[in-house]
């Protein structure tokens, strides 16, 4: 983690103080604990997404650079969650008006982080990557509980995506945004674990990211990217 916002805000309280106040306090602490705990205090970080200029030391160009490629990354996965939750509704196939709200807020929420997400790269003089084609049809085809399998699917990898890159971003801003959508994604995928009735571990790609112990997993992108493929066009 070096030079990443992860490292500097463990190493120093009084800019970590700033940043729990600008989060909401006692919850940011416990996800920026979570974050740290799962990221662990390895420099040999062969996920980082930037590269070193010479010497060895990250540029600040480099920085916005791997935070934009962090950024775009998780637009991606954005847009194809909301894109999700919209099919979904649309095809008519949620009778139960409880599980429908869910469905609703849900892509609400999911459209909200895309529309954040274009908005911050957008500030840093980034480019927002073009919404992916999606093929969901032959999952909403299959019935309800194929729906709402894929639903925990995603929502599952959505808060592994954001805490498996935790320890690459680097400016403060751009991590304190991760933080709180993975927050919501987490909580989506805990509603739908339980509506589903799932239990602990997880399967397959989704290994770990279900909880089993006091700290979650994060997955790489490579991971995450090979997940979704199956819903890409």
């Amino acid at each position: 983690m070096t030079d990443s916002a992860l490292r500097e805000l463990a190493d120093d309280p009084s800019s970590r103080k700033r940043f729990f106040k600008m989060m909401g306090g006692a919850g940011a602490v416990s996800a920026f604990s979570v974050f740290l705990a799962a990221c662990g205090d390895d420099d040999d970080d062969t996920a980082s997404t930037s590269t070193p200029a010479a010497g060895g030391k990250t540029t600040e160009e480099d920085g916005v650079k791997g935070d934009l490629e962090i950024l775009n990354y998780a637009l991606t996965l954005e847009f194809l969650e909301a894109r999700f939750y919209k099919q979904v509704i649309e095809s008519g196939i949620v009778k139960d008006p409880k599980v429908g709200k869910i469905a609703t807020k849900f892509g609400m929420t999911e459209q909200e982080h895309v529309d954040a997400l274009k908005a911050t790269i957008t500030k840093l003089g980034g480019t927002p990557v073009a919404a992916p084609e999606t093929k969901f049809e032959e999952t909403i085809d299959k019935g309800l509980m194929a729906v709402l399998d894929a639903a925990a699917d995603v929502e599952n990898l959505g808060a592994a995506a954001y805490l498996g890159q935790a320890g690459n971003i680097k400016n403060k801003e751009v991590l304190a945004a991760a933080l709180a959508i993975h927050s919501v994604e987490a909580r989506h995928a805990a509603a739908l674990n339980q509506l589903l009735g799932r239990g602990f571990g997880g399967k397959g790609g989704l290994s770990g990211t279900l909880p089993d112990g006091a700290f979650a997993k994060g997955m790489d992108m490579e991971s995450v990217l090979a997940a979704v493929k199956p819903f890409l066009a």
